[in-house]
This record gives structure tokens, sequence and C-alpha cells, in this order.
């Protein structure tokens, strides 16, 4: 944005100073041809009042004295025509001035015994190569009886001219050059606010996922509507920090406070086991307790949910072999009880991944569940290990129903169930809490469909520098 705006200032000027110092540059040629015209039209129209006399006497020899000291002082060559156009006075000797058959000295020549006299012609230019020729009628009682023609050189003009464009042009340039220096700290001063608006909007974004406390912009200068915007982004950042704060504080605390009287409600239904002997009574118990059990676990990991939301920024490095090794030890035994083997392979690396405090614990707990949940009896899960450029890959993969293409992209929602698995167990959290753990370890989560059936589900985790 800032070269497009430093692009549009420098194009005005530049259409500005073109547009002034052009016409200035034609003013000033019109300027200097007019008063070499003017100069040399009043010797011209002098000369055919001199010839007056010598045309009427047919004595020639009276102004040729005249001619010469002028030709001499000024170096302008003058001739004088008779009404057919032949020379009758010139300076004598004279061989490489004017030729009167020349097509432009004709020209003008017979425009002015007919009468019309001298006028400026096209502009001059500093290139313009060709004299200056003018010639005026001779007048006796309001005849044309000749005519005086001048062949000036227009050097010296050309020369002025060029030096006037040459110091235009200098100015033009100053002029720019200044606009530039002006424009570009102008342009900062502007987007100043800008950019600290844009830094600010991509740490509110950082902040929300992360979880840490979102940073004011606070005014920086700048044109007023732009300070006034950042205030503005101020209130709004507050405003979105407040909801977020609480937010999480009420998934916590209703996690929390949920949790003893669903306790004391399942300590009563089990009072109960053996002293209800009606059979449907009975079965509306069995399903109080398994329900009361969903709920319990639902409130475990909702609270599971906010302590990851809450956890903030600050990440640790974790030995990636011994919490995987001790989880997926610990998750054997559940294994062995569904009569489902659980193989590692890939340990043995030494790495040591960055996550927040026991945010691998937590993943690993939740993807080894949801595979034992769902892998047939008498199968496998295997658990993969590995490294890809700077970031450590933990692969699960199951041998269950899977899921359907289109359901890949909703696993991780929160509450999202496939309809195909309505009937095992489960909030549809586990996926989401992993989700929010990797986020904030700038990590990722991605699910397939291996080959075989089954679900694989590979969790990325940025691998933490060597101790020193």
């Amino acid at each position: 944005m800032r070269v497009r705006l430093q692009a549009i200032v420098l194009t005005l000027v530049a259409a500005l100073v073109f547009g002034l110092g052009i016409p200035l540059a034609l003013s000033v040629a019109a300027s200097v041809q007019l008063d070499l015209f003017l100069d040399r039209l009043t010797d011209t129209s002098r000369f055919a009042s001199l010839a007056q006399r010598p045309l009427v006497e047919n004595r020639p020899d009276l102004i040729v004295d005249e001619l010469r000291r002028y030709t001499e002082v000024y170096g302008v060559p003058v001739a004088i025509a008779d009404q057919d156009g032949e020379a009758v006075a010139r300076v004598p000797g004279e061989t490489t001035g004017i030729d009167l058959k020349d097509p432009v000295i004709a020209s003008h020549l017979q425009e002015a015994l007919a009468g019309r006299r001298s006028e400026p012609g096209p502009l001059l230019m500093p290139w313009t190569t060709g004299p200056l020729v003018l010639a005026e009628p001779i007048l006796i009682d309001g005849e044309v009886r000749g005519a005086v023609i001048t062949l000036s050189s227009t050097d010296k003009a050309r020369a002025d001219l060029l030096r006037w464009w040459l110091l235009i042009a200098a100015g033009a340039l100053l002029a720019f050059g200044f606009a530039l220096l002006v424009a570009v700290p102008v342009v900062r001063w502007i987007l100043r606010p800008v950019r600290r608006l844009d830094d600010a909007t991509g740490a509110l974004v950082a902040a929300v996922v992360s979880g840490r406390e979102v940073k004011r912009v606070e005014e920086s200068g700048g044109p007023p509507e732009l300070r006034q915007l950042e205030r503005s982004f101020d209130r709004m950042a507050a405003s979105v920090d407040e909801a977020l704060t609480a937010q999480r504080a009420f998934v916590a605390d209703a996690s929390h406070q949920l949790r003893n009287p669903l306790t004391a409600l399942k300590i009563r239904l089990g009072n109960l086991d053996g002293h209800v002997d009606d059979e449907m009574a009975a079965a509306d118990l069995e399903a109080a307790v398994v329900d009361a059990r969903r709920l319990n676990q639902i409130l475990d990991e909702l609270l599971s949910l906010a302590r990851a939301e809450a956890s903030g920024g600050e990440l640790v490095p974790v030995g990636l072999d011994e919490v995987v090794g001790a989880r997926v030890a610990d998750w054997t035994v559940v294994g062995a009880a569904r009569d489902v083997s659980l193989v590692v392979s890939g340990l043995g690396g030494g790495l040591r991944v960055l996550t927040p405090a026991r945010g691998l614990e937590v993943v690993l707990d939740a993807l080894l569940d949801n595979a034992l949940k769902f892998t047939e009896p008498g199968t496998e899960v295997t658990v993969t290990v590995g490294v890809v450029g700077e970031k450590a890959e933990i692969a699960v993969r199951d041998h269950g129903p899977g899921l359907r293409d289109d359901e890949l992209d909703r696993a991780a929602d929160r509450f999202w169930r496939s309809t195909a698995h309505q009937n095992v167990p489960g909030s549809g959290l586990g996926l989401a809490i992993v989700t929010e753990i990797l986020v904030r370890s700038d990590g990722s989560l991605r699910l397939g469909s291996p080959g075989g059936g089954g679900l694989e589900v590979t969790v990325t985790l940025p691998v933490a520098a060597p101790s020193p």
C-alpha cells in the first residue's frame, strides 16, 4: 500500500510539474521568437522606408553603403528587389547572401510584393535550423514598388532558448526531487497507524487462538481519522478479550461446578442398585446410570477443553519418546481388555517437541481412546513416530469403520459425531481438544482413510532446539 500511495503522489506531482513546465517552455520559445522577429522586423521596415528614394530615382547606389554597414555590424544580409522580383541593391561582392531564387525566399518575396507583411511563422525550437526570412513591401504613394528581404540567423536565439529550457528542466527535476523527499515521510506518517493496525489485527487473531492476552494498539501519530480508528480498535480488542475470558471462565466454572452434583447423582443411582424390583424401573435405572457416566465424561472433556483454551502461549519442550512410550504402555492395558494390540514404531530418535504443559499427553490420550473405541477386536492400533522437515509427526492408525470422505473435514468440530457411530460412547470433543492444543503449539491435525480400512490421524508438532 505504501508503494501504491507513493506512486499516486509522485504521479500527481509529475503531472503538475509537466503540466506547468511544458506550457512555460513553449511560452519562453514564443517570447524568444517574438523578440527576434520584432527586432528584425523593425530593421526591415526601416530599410523599406530608406529604399523609397533609390527606387523612385533609380539610384540603388544611394542605399548600398547603408546595407553594407548593417551587414558588417549585425551579420544579416539585406537585399532590395523591384516589382519584378529582381535584385536592384545588395552588398557589393556579396555572393553567399540572399538568393532570390530560393523557394523559401521567393515565397516570402512574392507575399511582400503582393502587399502582405511578414508574420512570425512556426514556433522557434532549439532544433530549428532554418534562418528567419522577412520580406517587407516598399510602398510609394500607396503602391508596392518593391520589397526588402532580410535573412537572419537563429543560432543565438536558439542557444538562448536552449539555456532557458535547461533551466526549466532543472527546476522541474528539483521540484520533483523535493516532492519525493516530502512524499516519502508523509506517506510513512499516514500509513504508520495502518501498519500498526495490521500488526495488531494479526496479534489479535494469534491471541484469540492461543489464549494469550490481547494487546492494545495505542496511538502512534498519524492523521486524526486513523488515530480515532486506533482507539476504536483498542475498544474492540478489549471487548473481544473480555468476551473470550468470560466464555472460557464460564466453560471452566460450569464444568467444575457441575461435577459435585453429578457425583452425588451417580452415588444416589448406585445406592438404588438392587432395591428396584420392577423390571421397567430397573431398565430406566440402568439407562440413568449410563447417561450419568456419559455426562461425567462430557464434563471432563469440557474441562480439558477449557484448560486447553486457557493454557496460554508458553510452550515447553517435551521428550517425544518418553511420553509416547508411557501413554502407549498405559493404553495397552485397555487394549488388552478389548483384544486389541498396540504397536509403536519410530521411537529412539531422542526428539523433543514444543507443546503446552501436558499437551502431548492429552493429545495421545484422545487419539488412542478414539482408536481403541472403534477398532474391531482381534486387530491392532499402530502408532508411528517420524520427522518431516522441522516438524515431528505422530500417526495413530486403527482398523475400525473409518469415516467417509465428506466426514473427514468435520471430524474435529465440537460435539460432531458420525451418524454411523451414534451408539459408541463419547462426546465428540476429543479431536476438538486435540485441535485446540495443536493450534497453540503451531502444529496441525490431518485425517485420512488408509488402504485396508480404518482411520489414520496424523498430528505434527514443532521440534524443539537441542539443549546446549
